[in-house]
């Protein structure tokens, strides 16, 4: 009697240990489902990788871009397609200010394999030659001749490690190229055109360049290509303007506007060089950022603009108003 009691507590208490054992069990896989349900997947934690590395990269390339850019650029595998080939390593793409710059002699060859390219070290002048134009660029300028047209850069034409480089854009529009970019695959895209851009002496009207050259000689031949670049956009600002008329002789002959335009003075003035490239580049859609919506400029104090206009920019001996 007393051996099947001992026997059937000994089975009851091994009952019990399995169902607690079964519990804890149960427990653990459920804590297990728990932490991970919340933490992320493989390929969601991938995602998030990516995505830091893009926003890193971004972060990384112009800072390394400015001590030393083509040599970035260069390390750069495939970041530019043209006519959807890769191009070539002399193209040397990189980044500098926001804009995207390239060698100009390498480029031209990649849009036209029969340019070709001489240097000028005493000017720091490359000019570069096809079987259609001629382009030319000077290290330190303002803008760069294609065909007998003035491309107006900003940043200026730039030297890195022996090579003029200068805007990608710029470099497309003498070459008649279209530009795009490809964000599925990071890479610019360059589509060949006609091979040149329109000629200067069939692009640029004849009236608007005689007249728009005289005034920007009258009010600022003395001033900076930037100062008689400005001067140029506000009459031209003027000319696209429904409250003015809609040419430049028109402009400048309305009565009290532009002094030096009086009793036909203006009309026999000669101007200088550089009054005639400034009126070219604003032909050629080149603006003055700081007055790219001033309608008025003087030189003296207590003008009817400094009383009732605001002023947005002063270069040199002039102020400018919108």
């Amino acid at each position: 009697m007393i051996r099947k009691l001992v026997s059937s507590l000994l089975c009851a208490f091994a009952l019990l240990l399995l169902m607690g054992a079964g519990t804890a069990s149960e427990q653990t896989t459920s804590i297990l489902a728990e932490e991970e349900s919340g933490a992320p997947s493989g390929s969601a934690l991938t995602t998030e990788t990516q995505a830091d590395l893009v926003e890193q990269s971004a972060k990384a390339v112009p800072a390394a871009a400015s001590e030393s850019p083509i040599e970035v650029a260069e390390s750069v595998e495939h970041g530019m397609r043209i006519d959807g080939e890769y191009a070539p390593t002399d193209v040397a793409m990189t980044r500098s200010g926001g804009t995207t710059y390239v060698a100009l002699a390498g480029m031209a060859k990649a849009l036209d394999p029969a340019a070709t390219a001489a240097w000028d070290g005493g000017s720091g002048t490359v000019t570069v030659t096809t079987p259609k134009m001629t382009v030319t660029a000077k290290s330190g300028q303002s803008y760069l001749v294609a065909n007998g047209r003035y491309l107006y850069l900003p940043g200026k034409v730039q030297m890195n490690q022996g090579r003029v480089i200068v805007p990608l854009w710029a470099v497309a529009q003498a070459f008649d190229a279209k530009v795009s970019w490809d964000a599925t695959a990071n890479q610019v895209i360059v589509t060949r055109g006609s091979g040149a851009i329109q000629s200067g002496a069939s692009y640029y009207n004849s009236d608007t360049l005689f007249w728009l050259s005289r005034i920007i000689y009258a009010e600022s031949g003395n001033q900076s290509l930037k100062g008689q670049m400005a001067v140029g956009n506000v009459v031209m600002n003027r000319v696209a303007s429904p409250v003015y008329p809609n040419t430049v002789k028109g402009v400048l002959a309305q009565k009290n506007q532009f002094t030096t335009y009086r009793g036909g003075a203006l009309a026999n003035r000669t101007p200088n060089a550089s009054s005639v490239i400034a009126a070219k580049l604003v032909m050629d859609g080149g603006v003055v950022e700081e007055v790219r919506n001033a309608l008025y400029f003087d030189s003296c104090a207590g003008s009817w603009a400094s009383r009732h206009k605001q002023c947005i920019a002063v270069i040199g001996g002039h102020k400018f108003y919108q």
